[in-house]
């Protein structure tokens, strides 16, 4: 278990950890996209990623850092989906037992996969009071260790293979774009990239309905979520303690989105790559075309973040 700020060697490490488990996803490349942007992207596959996300990175990366001992506890976590389902796959996987809360409302594919994979599910008032109370609770009872969905160092440290493969496949990139929820996937980006190429520009984007990590780096100081309205149900936490402080040493600036340029986003590359990916992968595409003024580089890396879109709930 990482207890300080990861380091690029942490990112090394994690890469080789998790290479018997997870997939080196795919980069995609658009001409027709290309040409709404302007530039160059590189699309990095998140959405070919086991349990169909970027979580799974991270979640595997701590899990097979625990000790027997600590394995044998197994692991609980809260979570209204994507860590949720790499946190149960990865215990799986090591052979330990997973605890999950999740929220009532939760979309229903992201609570068939997490029970699919085995976990044990306890459903919660879909409040962060009551999410953190329960959990409390169970790993009171069963002595599982708690692995938060973010903020987390061996977490952070995992996310970022997903930016250490991207360059590796691809050194000159001049910007990478991932998404910010809590956190996670672009610390462990700007940990891997900056490692890599100290001198690449690592731009966050959200949408303008939870665009906490933007009021954050404009004030200097965690700005919580409050009433996030948004159809990226992924993006919808508060940054973390460990989180923000790399984002802010890292970050260049923060790209908002609305709702129709998510929409309008997801839809296009759905039409325009013949790929799925959910509402919160698309706000990264959806910041660059809404953001025409803003000349971040010819050749921009962008993470999609995941594909567990709700087929029953299309936005379009």
């Amino acid at each position: 278990m990482i207890s300080f700020p990861p380091t690029f060697s942490d990112v090394e490490k994690a890469a080789e950890r998790i290479a018997p488990f997870a997939e080196k996803t795919p980069v995609l490349t658009c001409s027709a996209i290309n040409e709404m942007a302007g530039a160059e992207l590189f699309f990095k596959c998140e959405n070919f990623q086991k349990v169909g996300a970027f979580k799974f990175r991270g979640a595997c990366n701590v899990v097979f850092s625990l000790t027997d001992d600590e394995g044998a506890k197994g692991v609980a976590t809260h979570s209204s989906g994507n860590h949720a389902a790499a946190l149960a796959l990865a215990g799986k996987l090591r052979g330990i037992s997973v605890h999950v809360v999740m929220p009532s409302n939760a979309p229903e594919n992201k609570q068939q996969a997490v029970a699919g994979y085995g976990a044990d599910i306890t459903f919660c008032e879909p409040t962060l009071d009551a999410r953190e109370s329960t959990l409390k609770k169970i790993i009171s009872d069963t002595g599982a260790i708690m692995i938060h969905p973010y903020n987390d160092y061996g977490i952070i440290a995992g996310q970022g293979t997903a930016a250490f493969e991207l360059i590796s496949d691809y050194p000159d990139l001049d910007t990478i774009v991932a998404p910010v929820g809590g956190g996670g996937l672009i610390s462990g980006t700007c940990i891997a990239a900056k490692g890599m190429k100290p001198d690449i520009s690592i731009i966050g984007s959200e949408p303008q309905g939870a665009d906490d990590a933007f009021q954050s780096l404009e004030k200097g100081e965690i700005v919580p979520q409050i009433h996030p309205q948004t159809i990226a149900d992924g993006l919808l936490t508060s940054l973390g303690d460990k989180t923000f402080p790399i984002i802010q040493k890292h970050v260049s600036q923060i790209l908002t989105v609305s709702e129709n340029g998510i929409i309008n986003a997801m839809r296009t590359i759905w039409e325009r790559m013949n790929i799925i990916i959910e509402p919160s992968a698309a706000v990264v595409l959806g910041a660059l075309l809404e953001h025409p003024e803003e000349s971040i580089g010819d050749k921009i890396g962008l993470i999609l973040s995941g594909g567990n879109a709700n087929l029953k709930n299309l936005p379009w």
